[in-house]
């Protein structure tokens, strides 16, 4: 009976302790590297990267939660509002709104920035 025990607690333990799935709560990608190299040199190329790494992010979410990091919605959707592809913006700031209800009072201020 000893045997049988001790043999069990080492199978839970060799189980509990292997990878499970994702371990963080989003996707990242490049996103932190992008978006510094941008706000520090911001040019065509590095947007165009920052824009690659918005839309895998918003697409491809692999993370504990699969959705989409707070926030993200709405920064893509005001950088493509600045690039004045509002309408496509501003669908996204609804995302924003839609996915994360608490952020209502802020990214509308945006939307109706951009509206007028």
């Amino acid at each position: 009976m000893k045997k049988f025990f001790l043999i069990t607690l080492a199978g839970m333990l060799l189980v509990s302790c292997g990878p499970t799935g994702p371990t963080t709560l989003y996707s990242w990608y490049n996103y932190e590297d992008v978006a510094y190299k941008y706000s520090k040199t911001p040019n065509e190329t590095l947007q165009a990267q920052l824009l690659a790494t918005y839309e895998a992010m918003i697409n491809n979410q692999g993370g504990k939660r699969k959705t989409v990091p707070p926030g993200l919605c709405a920064e893509y959707g005001y950088m493509l509002c600045k690039m004045k592809r509002v309408d496509e913006g501003i669908g996204f700031l609804k995302k924003e709104i839609e996915l994360y209800p608490e952020s209502e009072v802020y990214v509308s201020n945006i939307i109706k920035m951009f509206e007028q």
